[in-house]
């Protein structure tokens, strides 16, 4: 038979283990009601927040440089930058309504009007595309993409430079082979790598491309074509607190412009190399005459440009 002792040891330890068990379930059940209301509040704040789908591209280191440098936050109002790699990504938030707002392209753009997603162009931005080819291919002219490989995006910008190259050249549509690649930087690496033929790119990696002696044989600026463009959802901008969010949104874009202007990109080339992930002497060496324009609506004749395209392409 157990002594008196033992029952009473075992009975202890019962109570102990009992009583740490029920602190351990109220520490996890404490836990996870602090984690919700803690999700809740971030969610909130989220909402509340006006946000912005963005690319690692030079068109917006405006909205990057007011972030960093607080002037959001110095008129009031609450935004989050989305970043995304791939055009197509940052579309999808938009019409999704994740976001209020995207930084884009207008064939991507007048793309999702058509399918549907009402937008208000806010600004054209300073964007324009290079044609670059692989210094390894030795193509120098538009003519020399014959039964090569050229990466871009369907269906946006870069589909309709694609064309107008081959157009230019007079080439068979047939032998110049349109490889999809949406991520930019994976687009970057592949020309670095000497996988493909050509591509198309948009600062600053178009910047990064030229200085590794890659060479450029088409330029959206000698173009008269401006496709750069920050469009909001039509839909989000219905309640009036989001339209004031827009327009201190946008005062907060046309100071940085003022700054990026008045003391040069080559000043925020940490936050360049951060936010757009090339190496901090590209921003030295993007060209001089880059400027960045207070927001506008974009031109009607770039507009009616892309929805042309469109519309040749799904005829």
């Amino acid at each position: 038979m157990r002594t008196f002792a033992a029952i009473m040891k075992q009975l202890i330890i019962i109570v102990l283990l009992t009583a740490m068990a029920a602190a351990c379930s109220q520490s996890y059940e404490e836990t996870k009601r602090l984690n919700r209301a803690e999700r809740y509040r971030l969610w909130q704040e989220d909402s509340a927040a006006f946000k912005v789908a963005v690319m690692p591209t030079l068109d917006c280191m405006p909205l990057y440089v007011a972030r960093e440098l607080g002037l959001f936050d110095s008129l009031g109002v609450k935004v989050r930058l989305k970043p995304f790699t791939a055009q197509m990504d940052c579309d999808t938030a938009l019409a999704g309504g994740s976001v209020e707002a995207a930084v884009t392209d207008l064939v991507r753009a007048e793309r999702l009007v058509g399918q549907g997603t009402p937008l208000r162009y806010v600004a054209a931005t300073n964007a324009y595309w290079q044609l670059v080819t692989n210094r390894t291919a030795r193509i120098r002219q538009l003519k020399g993409l014959d039964d090569r490989m050229v990466a871009m995006t369907r269906y946006s910008v870069t589909d309709l430079l694609a064309d107008a190259a081959v157009d230019s050249a007079r080439l068979k549509p047939e032998r110049v082979f349109r490889i999809q690649v949406n991520d930019v930087h994976i687009r970057f690496r592949m020309l670095q790598d000497n996988i493909m033929d050509a591509l198309l790119l948009t600062e600053p990696l178009a910047t990064a491309a030229r200085m590794a002696h890659h060479a450029v044989v088409l330029d959206t600026r000698e173009m008269d074509a401006s496709f750069g463009v920050i469009a909001c959802r039509e839909k989000a901008l219905e309640p009036s607190a989001r339209q004031e969010q827009l327009k201190l949104v946008m005062k907060a874009y046309n100071q940085a412009c003022d700054l990026l202007n008045r003391q040069g990109v080559a000043a925020y080339g940490e936050l360049m190399s951060r936010c757009c992930g090339v190496k901090r002497e590209v921003a030295d060496s993007l060209p001089k005459s880059i400027r960045f324009s207070h927001a506008a609506e974009p031109r009607q004749q770039d507009i009616e440009r892309a929805r042309a395209w469109l519309k040749q392409k799904d005829s």
